[in-house]
């Protein structure tokens, strides 16, 4: 048998919690792409907060990272505190601040931010975070500007902390982009993907938008494999729900990937 994969959009609206041990996920902004007419788009990407449990406010006061170490160290200090992935674009300063506060976190609370990808409305408030470590697509930077190497690819991910990983997921915007896996929440497995999904359902469109649709497919494939919840660019989490299909299932041919027809049925994948 193989293994049919159906996706279902997560009730709820930001800031959305989904608890866990030892990092919980906020979706502080939920992104969106609404047409304008023509060939116009209005957009913002969704932004989302990672925390340590063992981390609060009375707890923010930080260390400077030493001079001495290998991005793997520095990366692993980093996660230790709020851990800030995309930004949104500039236009949703106030709604980031706002929506930061909200959860008891300030700017200078954020000990890292993971920009998916280098689009102006994923990573256009980074100047909110001086203090923080920077992981734009594949560079690694300490504040002040200090860039070090560390090995990021495909088949090598970064580990974080216990549960917490940077994998490589090209496609969208080229061979750089990157997605946050978290395990261990009370949904499973969350994967914050950049535009690697731009939503749920987006079969039809996200090719237009890909630089590297075969490299795309790829990464999409991994994540649905892996994830129990997708945090998408521009629109609503969905869960990723697995089944195992009966042979000759009517109507799924050899597709890879099929919408089933209806607004509230679930996006279904082979």
């Amino acid at each position: 048998m193989s293994s049919l994969v159906r996706t279902e959009r997560l009730r709820g609206e930001p800031p959305l919690l989904v608890p866990g041990d030892p990092y919980s996920v906020v979706v502080l902004l939920q992104g969106y792409a609404e047409p304008e007419g023509g060939d116009a788009v209005r957009a913002d990407g969704s932004v989302t907060l990672v925390l340590p449990q063992a981390w609060g406010p009375a707890s923010s006061h930080r260390e400077s990272l030493s001079e001495d170490g290998e991005a793997k160290t520095f990366l692993e200090e980093a996660a230790r505190g709020p851990i800030l992935v995309d930004t949104g674009g500039p236009w949703a300063r106030e709604a980031l601040l706002g929506a930061l506060a909200g959860q008891g976190v300030a700017p200078g609370d954020v000990t890292l931010v993971v920009g998916t990808h280098g689009h102006s409305d994923h990573i256009g408030n980074l100047g909110l975070f001086p203090a923080a470590a920077l992981l734009v697509s594949h560079d690694f930077c300490l504040p002040g500007g200090r860039y070090l190497l560390h090995g990021l690819g495909e088949e090598r991910p970064l580990r974080l902390g216990p549960g917490l990983e940077v994998w490589a997921t090209p496609g969208h915007g080229g061979q750089r982009d990157v997605s946050v896996v978290v395990a261990g929440t009370a949904l499973g497995t969350v994967v914050v993907v950049g535009d690697v999904f731009e939503h749920e359902g987006d079969e039809d469109s996200w090719q237009a938008l890909s630089e590297d649709p075969v490299a795309q497919e790829r990464s999409r494939k991994r994540v649905l494999g892996t994830a129990d919840v997708v945090v998408p660019g521009h629109g609503a989490p969905f869960r990723v729900v697995r089944e195992a299909s009966q042979p000759e299932t009517k109507d799924l041919g050899n597709s890879r990937q099929d919408s089933v027809v209806g607004d509230k049925e679930p996006t279904v994948h082979q």
